[in-house]
């Protein structure tokens, strides 16, 4: 969605239910590197405006992800299931298009390739990845990485192709456009989700003093939820 309508709003709800669930592994880039930041405390890695610190933390997740499947093969399993034990990562990225645009050309490069290979392949082994940023056009956000997105929430756009960049083309000339939303409208999108059609809602509006409180909470969870753990052992 376009500057304004409401892509940070939209995020902190979804990083905020993950945050709540003691049992998922929150990973955090931050293109802004102070959105995020309400929820450092509840996070298992970081990383800020250095591409090459991105780099890292994904590289790090992919190397999971191939142990995961290797753990998979070996139990002849085809996906992470809630018994097997192995958490849930949640990967979130505010301001996609930074890590794509700043930077050494091979840094960007690389970290293109890291996202779209735990994008493609994360989901059967529990890790989803989260992305905001604004017009996803094809010389920004690579048609490779951008189209392994199953669900898309274009949020206010500014004309009918912006809001079929982010859903996919075609949908504006059905009648489901983002730039018909009224500007001051924020956190009002369209959601697409696997296969279906666009549907329009609202996030829930959380602010600062709400961020803060929900973020408590989740830090507290998670404490509980790792002095547990290690009693059990």
């Amino acid at each position: 969605g376009e500057p304004g309508a409401g892509k940070s709003a939209a995020l902190s709800l979804l990083v905020a239910t993950a945050a709540l669930d003691p049992s998922v592994r929150l990973h955090l880039l931050d293109g802004k590197l102070v959105e995020l930041a309400v929820w450092a405390g509840c996070a298992d890695s970081t990383a800020g405006v250095d591409v090459q610190d991105a780099n890292l933390l994904l590289q790090r997740l992919r190397a999971d992800m191939d142990n995961r499947y290797l753990a998979l093969l070996a139990n002849r399993a085809r996906k992470v299931a809630p018994d097997s034990g192995l958490p849930l990562h949640v990967v979130v990225i505010d301001e996609l298009a930074h890590y794509l645009l700043n930077g050494d050309r091979k840094d960007r490069v690389l970290f293109a390739e890291l996202m779209r290979d735990l994008v493609a392949r994360g989901r059967a082994a529990g890790i989803i990845v989260l992305a905001a940023t604004q017009k996803p056009q094809h010389d920004v956000i690579p048609t490779a990485l951008r189209d392994l997105f199953g669900f898309r929430w274009a949020l206010r756009c500014s004309t009918p192709q912006a809001s079929d960049t982010v859903l996919g083309s075609g949908w504006a000339s059905q009648g489901h456009s983002a730039s018909e939303i009224d500007s001051a409208h924020r956190g009002v999108g369209l959601l697409l989700h696997a296969g279906e059609r666009p549907v329009r809602l609202r996030s829930h509006y959380l602010d600062d003093t709400d961020l803060t409180a929900l973020a408590a909470r989740a830090e507290d969870l998670r404490r509980v939820h790792v002095a547990e753990h290690e009693e059990s052992r």
